[in-house]
C-alpha cells in the first residue's frame, strides 16, 4: 500500500509495542477522567467562579509547554524509559496532592493553589507523553515500521478522549470525586507497569546535547498545520466544557471505530484532502443539527457525526506532520501534533467555562463558526502549503 497518499492501518502485533500503546491510553486517560467532572466540583465544593473553574482547566493546556524544551536533554541524559516514568511520577504527585486537599478540607484549599496545580500536573503530562510518544513507542519497532506504529498508538489515546470523561462520569455518579482521583491516580501507575515490562537497552548519549532545544517539542516549520489542528480541537473542547452525557461519550467512540473502518475501506484510495474535508463537515452538520434540531436521534448521530470527523482529521494530521518532518524529526512532528491536540482542547474547555459561561447556545455557535474557519483555512491555505512543504 502506497503510505504516501493513504492512511497506514495497524498491523503491528509486537508485544513492547503494545504495551507502550496501553501505558499511551492509560495516561491520557488520567487526564481525560478528570474533564467532565473536575469543574463542577471546583464550582459546587469549593465555591469557584465560573472564570476561575475556566482559568484552572485551561492552565493544564499551558503547562504542557513549560518543559517540552527539555525533553531532547532528558532522553540524553538519562535512560529514556526513566525520564519518561520520573514524568508520571510527577503527574501522580499532582494528583495525590489534589486527593490530599480534597479528603482533608485543607485550609491551603483556594484558587491559586489550584492553579499551580493543574498547571504542574499539564507539565508533567507534557514530558511523560512527549517522551512517550516521540521515543519509547518509536524505539520498540523497527525503523520500516515507526509510521504505522506512530498511527496506531495515536488511535489509543484518541479513544481516551472518550474513554476517559465517560469513566469520570460514571465513576462521580457511583463513588465521588474522590475516587475519580483515585482512578487517575491508578492509570499512571498502570502505565508505569506498563513501560517498565519493556526492556530499553542502553543508547550512548550523543555528544554536546544542549539542554534547551526545540528537539523532540515543536517543528517550527508545521506552523500551518498546528495553527489548523487547534482550532479543530479547539471546537472538541468547547463540547466538552459544556457536555456531561454518557450517550455523547458512548457515541463518540462509535464514531472513531466507524472512522477507522472508514480509513480502511472508503478512503483506501480517496485523495488525501477528502478526509479532513468530509471530517469538518460531519462536525458542521453535528453541530448544527444539535442548534436546529430537538429529536431523540440527534443525541446519537450528531455525537458519532463528531467522533468520526475528529477521528480522521487527527488521524491525516499526524501524518502529515510526520511527512512535513525531515530526517531525524519524527519524534519533534509526533510532540507537536500532540502540543496543537491538546492545547486546543484545553483552550476550548477554558474558553467554554470562563467566557460562555456554559450556555449552550452561544457555545454551538461559537464552535460552528470556528468549524466553519477550519475547513475554509485548510481547503485554501493549508492543504495545498502542506503539498508544497512535505520531505516524505
Amino acid at each position: 500500500m502506497n503510505t504516501q497518499n493513504t492512511p497506514v492501518h495497524i498491523r503491528l502485533w509486537h508485544r513492547d509495542f503494545w504495551l507502550m500503546a496501553m501505558a499511551n491510553l492509560l495516561l491520557t486517560m488520567a487526564v481525560y477522567v478528570l474533564i467532565p467532572v473536575m469543574p463542577g466540583w471546583l464550582m459546587q465544593t469549593e465555591n469557584l467562579t465560573l472564570q476561575e473553574t475556566g482559568m484552572i482547566m485551561g492552565a493544564f493546556g499551558v503547562g504542557i509547554f513549560l518543559l517540552g524544551y527539555l525533553t531532547s536533554w532528558l532522553v540524553q541524559r538519562f535512560r529514556r524509559n526513566v525520564a519518561c516514568i520520573w514524568a508520571i511520577l510527577l503527574m501522580t504527585a499532582a494528583l495525590g496532592w489534589l486527593y490530599y486537599l480534597d479528603t482533608q478540607k485543607s485550609q491551603f484549599f483556594d484558587f491559586p493553589i489550584l492553579l499551580v496545580q493543574r498547571f504542574a500536573l499539564g507539565a508533567a503530562f507534557g514530558v511523560a507523553q512527549m517522551i512517550l510518544s516521540s521515543t519509547l513507542i518509536i524505539d520498540t519497532c523497527e525503523s520500516f515500521q515507526r509510521t504505522e506504529a506512530n498511527h496506531s498508538a495515536s488511535w489509543f489515546s484518541r479513544f481516551a478522549l472518550s474513554l476517559g470523561p465517560l469513566t469520570g462520569i460514571i465513576v462521580d455518579r457511583m463513588a465521588g470525586f474522590s475516587t475519580v482521583l483515585l482512578v487517575s491516580i491508578g492509570c499512571t501507575l498502570a502505565a508505569i507497569i506498563f513501560i517498565r515490562l519493556v526492556h530499553f537497552p542502553f543508547r550512548t548519549p550523543e555528544e554536546n546535547v544542549r539542554v534547551v532545544s526545540l528537539d523532540r517539542f515543536f517543528l517550527p516549520q508545521g506552523w500551518p498545520l498546528t495553527l489548523n489542528l487547534l482550532v479543530v480541537t479547539f471546537v472538541m473542547g468547547l463540547l466538552l466544557s459544556t457536555i456531561t452525557s454518557e450517550l455523547f461519550y458512548v457515541m463518540v467512540m462509535v464514531g472513531f471505530l466507524v472512522a477507522l473502518l472508514a480509513q480502511r475501506f472508503a478512503f483506501r484510495d480517496a485523495d488525501i484532502e477528502s478526509e479532513v474535508i468530509t471530517g469538518l463537515l460531519l462536525i458542521g452538520v453535528a453541530l448544527l443539527m444539535m442548534l436546529t434540531r430537538q429529536q431523540t436521534i440527534v443525541s446519537f448521530a450528531a455525537p458519532m457525526f463528531i467522533g468520526f470527523g475528529l477521528g480522521i482529521i487527527g488521524s491525516r494530521f499526524l501524518l502529515f506532520f510526520i511527512k512535513l518532518s525531515r530526517h531525524c524529526q519524527r519524534g519533534t512532528a509526533q510532540s507537536t501534533f500532540f502540543l496543537a491536540w491538546e492545547s486546543g482542547l484545553a483552550l476550548g474547555i477554558g474558553l467554554g467555562y470562563g467566557l460562555l459561561e456554559l450556555q449552550m447556545g452561544p457555545m454551538l455557535q461559537l464552535a460552528l463558526v470556528t468549524t466553519v474557519v477550519a475547513l475554509l483555512f485548510y481547503h485554501f491555505f493549508t492543504h495545498g502549503w502542506y503539498i508544497k512543504h512535505k520531505n516524505r
